[in-house]
């Protein structure tokens, strides 16, 4: 059964995320943050998988999500980190985040354009 906590600053969009995954396998067990630290959550629930959203705003820029993944390989190193990020709206954020996926900085990126269906399977292989 994969742990996943998704750390998203839509709602909407993080519920949609949940869903997906959920329906794409039941063994999912998926939590969204909700007001608590995605660390601590991650922590707390023990979470193979972190799907957190970058942004161009705070708290959800890309160099707080990377300081966010260096402390969860410290304290939780068998965590993987799968960032989010609207490749039409901010297409210069997308090309760093593939840059940090490139250089090992993170697990793994996906647009928000792709289907849900590709989105749980990548996190399911992860």
């Amino acid at each position: 059964m994969k742990c996943v906590v998704v750390d998203m600053r839509n709602r909407l969009f993080g519920d949609a995320i949940s869903g997906s995954l959920q329906h794409f396998d039941a063994g999912f067990r998926v939590y969204q943050t909700e007001g608590t630290a995605a660390e601590d959550l991650c922590v707390d629930t023990h979470a193979d998988v972190l799907v957190a959203e970058v942004t161009a705003y705070p708290p959800w820029r890309l160099e707080q999500r990377l300081d966010l993944c260096r402390r969860l390989r410290q304290g939780l190193p068998g965590c993987r980190v799968a960032l989010v990020v609207d490749e039409v709206c901010e297409p210069q954020l997308a090309d760093q985040v593939r840059r940090a996926k490139k250089d090992g900085l993170i697990d793994g990126f996906f647009y928000s354009s792709v289907s849900s269906d590709y989105l749980s399977a990548m996190i399911d292989a992860l």
